[in-house]
């Protein structure tokens, strides 16, 4: 799951100054995790502690959404999901947002079979984000990831994906010059995962999905979580980000590794 972190920090400094272009340096001082790599750790270490189960996880999604969220009070919630995190009754809210996307990628990782991923995912997601839209954006980036690191090619996925999820009738060169900031599943999980479906490199994704504009950052999260299941991620790019995290987020990265 560090490559949606990955991405989420390489597209941090564009949220909100798109680049359209794939030609940019990959890390620079203003990049930073934001709240896709928060809630990306909180469900890592809410997978840990609910021993892998799906009828354990809601609970222990909620608690350590809760407690890093607190940490983190100022890493870029939207409204309604800044108001879940510090609420004493936290209660899902109907919400189709790419926060459900954005932080799915450790249900793909850990999940053993298909049946796992929607039991995982659903868990995970139904706890806040439980509108259908929020449902089907952070099943479709599980089993996305599920596919890729069982070995099924880019067209097999893009065909599963399209089957079962999104129909996906664009390229990223149709589109780059007019889509806009969208943060609904509906309206960014489709092209986040084109832009895995057009990369040819760990790298290229993250490339592909900032060049867009948008919500950059969850753009290249999403892509990022994709794009390390099929590629891998490359190990100066993967040591260049880690500086980016403090001890705490290392930590739970470090026990996930171990677990995983």
């Amino acid at each position: 799951m560090f490559g949606a972190i990955i991405g989420d920090i390489v597209g941090s400094r564009f949220e909100f100054h798109n680049h359209r272009d794939k030609e940019f340096e990959l890390f620079a001082p203003a990049c930073q995790p934001t709240d896709d790599s928060v809630m990306t750790l909180a469900v890592a270490a809410a997978l840990m502690e609910a021993g892998w189960a799906a009828d354990a996880l809601g609970p222990c999604a909620v608690r350590w959404m809760q407690e890093l969220g607190r940490r983190y009070p100022d890493c870029g919630y939207g409204g309604r999901f800044y108001h879940w995190v510090f609420s004493d009754a936290p209660r899902p809210y109907r919400s189709w947002g790419n926060g459900a996307a954005m932080r799915i990628s450790p249900v793909g990782f850990r999940a053993r079979s298909e049946a796992e991923v929607k039991a995982l995912s659903r868990a995970v997601t139904a706890v806040s984000h439980d509108h259908p839209e929020g449902l089907k954006g952070a099943e479709a980036v599980a089993m996305a990831i599920f596919l890729a690191r069982s070995g099924a090619d880019m067209a097999a996925i893009r065909k599963r994906v399209e089957r079962d999820y999104y129909h996906i009738d664009f390229t990223l060169d149709e589109i780059r010059s007019s889509y806009r900031f969208d943060e609904s599943c509906q309206g960014s999980v489709p092209q986040a995962l084109e832009a895995f479906f057009e990369s040819v490199s760990f790298e290229d994704a993250i490339r592909n999905a900032i060049s867009i504009g948008g919500d950059s950052d969850t753009l290249a999260a999403i892509a990022g979580g994709v794009a390390e299941a099929y590629y891998g991620v490359p190990e100066d790019i993967a040591g260049e980000a880690e500086r980016y995290l403090d001890e705490v987020q290392r930590d739970i990265l470090e026990r996930w590794r171990e677990k995983t």
